[in-house]
């Protein structure tokens, strides 16, 4: 099978124009300033406690879980760029209502944090919808592993400026609070002025254009537990080399840093150079190479102090590439899997089984931290091989009408794009 060639300016408008990919590099920077410190915040700012702030940030994004259905909904109805922009603005919501809250007020800060979750689930499948309207088979599977490099990028640049400027305490995190929102706010009006809609395909049986979605049930249930590798470096490493290997916490911000510079520079040439192997193929060894990474882990803890935090270190890159490949492959077997007339509820389903799955990997993990690595490293491990397995083993039925649908669409059938306004073209491009 032939792989997709990297060509920056194809590879832009595949993302969506230079416009839309602004509003993503803006809305990602201002991402960045707040959401990794919203915990210090609500104790710093509005000084609740670490307990009760930990419980109502989860609550939140649980909570925002909820609103997963409507946007799939609205997605299928053919809306596109302005569920993107809606996902900001509901942030810029959130962001509100935290600058307002006063200080010892929980209620408020949970009301802020729903909204906040609500934005941070709705965005991706919007804009996974998006970048699935513009561009089509492996070029798509490139521009969204360059979205989310491009997005990596701008969560890291946003996070080392605010932790530069949290010495200023409170009223630094206040304002990088107020920036946020104002990133957010410039982002969705970006977002907007794209003004990209796709008209809804008919489904086979009914003209109404809402016949079922694709279930992808072993899919969606194997997920929950791959993206359990998106937060080994920011709960279960940083745990380990701190309580268990009694480390410098320098070696859980290298690792973190490896992380994100790995993700940026090699999320798109890896996607790429997996162009060769079906999707479905490339995901089971993201399982594969997840998996061997959680007995590396397993076998670094071993060697205890001294060797052990290095050990870890080097093996995180191999979990980092096994969560490089996983992101290349997962949405971008949903968008080829899912019928024309049903994408937007297969993303929804989708981004809700990684939003559950990133909800209780924390307490999944710090749950099993106590009783040692080999609970915690072999049950990883033993979880991902069996969802590794599922998603080999998987029947996607709804595959070949979906194709046959795209096919049509693909060549202006009933379910083409109509982009109004710059940034994306008229049409899809043909391959």
């Amino acid at each position: 099978m032939a792989t997709t060639k990297i060509r920056p300016r194809a590879l832009v408008r595949a993302c969506g124009g230079p416009r839309y990919a602004v509003a993503l590099a803006v809305d990602a920077l201002g991402t960045g300033l707040l959401r990794p410190f919203l915990l210090l915040y609500g104790v710093l700012v509005l000084r609740l406690s670490a307990p009760v702030t930990g419980i109502a940030m989860t609550a939140g994004i649980v909570a925002g879980l909820a609103c997963m259905p409507a946007v799939g909904r609205l997605l299928d109805r053919g809306a596109r760029s302005t569920v993107v922009a809606a996902s900001m603005l509901v942030r810029v919501l959130g962001v509100a209502l935290l600058l307002v809250t006063p200080a010892g007020h929980v209620w408020p800060f949970a009301a802020a944090t729903l909204f906040l979750g609500i934005g941070n689930q709705a965005w991706p499948a919007a804009h996974a919808a998006v970048v699935a309207t513009v561009s089509h088979g492996r070029e798509r599977d490139a521009a969204l592993a360059a979205c989310r490099a491009l997005r990596n990028a701008g969560l890291g640049v946003g996070a080392l400026i605010a932790t530069a400027g949290l010495a200023g305490g409170a009223t630094a995190l206040r304002a990088l609070a107020a920036v946020t929102g104002l990133a957010c706010l410039a982002a969705a009006a970006l977002a907007w002025s794209v003004r990209l809609r796709a008209r809804p395909a008919a489904a086979p049986d009914d003209d109404t254009g809402h016949g079922p979605a694709p279930r992808m049930r072993a899919l969606l249930a194997a997920n929950v537990v791959y993206v359990f590798c998106l937060n080994v470096p920011e709960i279960a490493l940083p745990l380990i080399l701190v309580t268990r290997l009694h480390a410098s916490p320098v070696w859980s911000a290298a690792v973190f840093v490896t992380n994100t510079v790995l993700v940026v520079a090699l999320q798109v040439p890896v996607t790429v150079l997996m162009s060769r192997f079906a999707r479905r193929t490339a995901l089971v060894l993201a399982g594969l190479v997840l998996t061997a990474s959680y007995l590396g882990f397993l076998a670094a803890t071993s060697l205890g102090p001294g060797w052990g935090a290095p050990a870890v270190a080097a093996v995180s890159v191999v979990c980092t590439l096994g969560e490089i490949v996983y992101a290349g492959s997962a949405t971008a077997l949903v968008t080829h899997l899912a019928p024309a007339h049903a994408l937007g509820r297969a993303l929804a389903r989708f981004e809700f089984s990684s939003g559950l799955g990133l909800a209780v990997s924390p307490t999944v993990i710090t749950a099993l931290a106590p009783h040692g690595p080999a609970a915690l490293w072999g049950s990883l491990g033993a979880a991902t091989l069996l969802s590794a397995a599922a998603v080999a083993t998987g029947k996607d039925p709804e595959a070949g009408k979906g194709r046959v649908r795209r096919r049509a669409h693909h060549n202006g059938g009933p379910s083409a794009v109509c982009a109004v306004g710059a940034g994306v073209d008229e049409r899809p491009k043909q391959h």
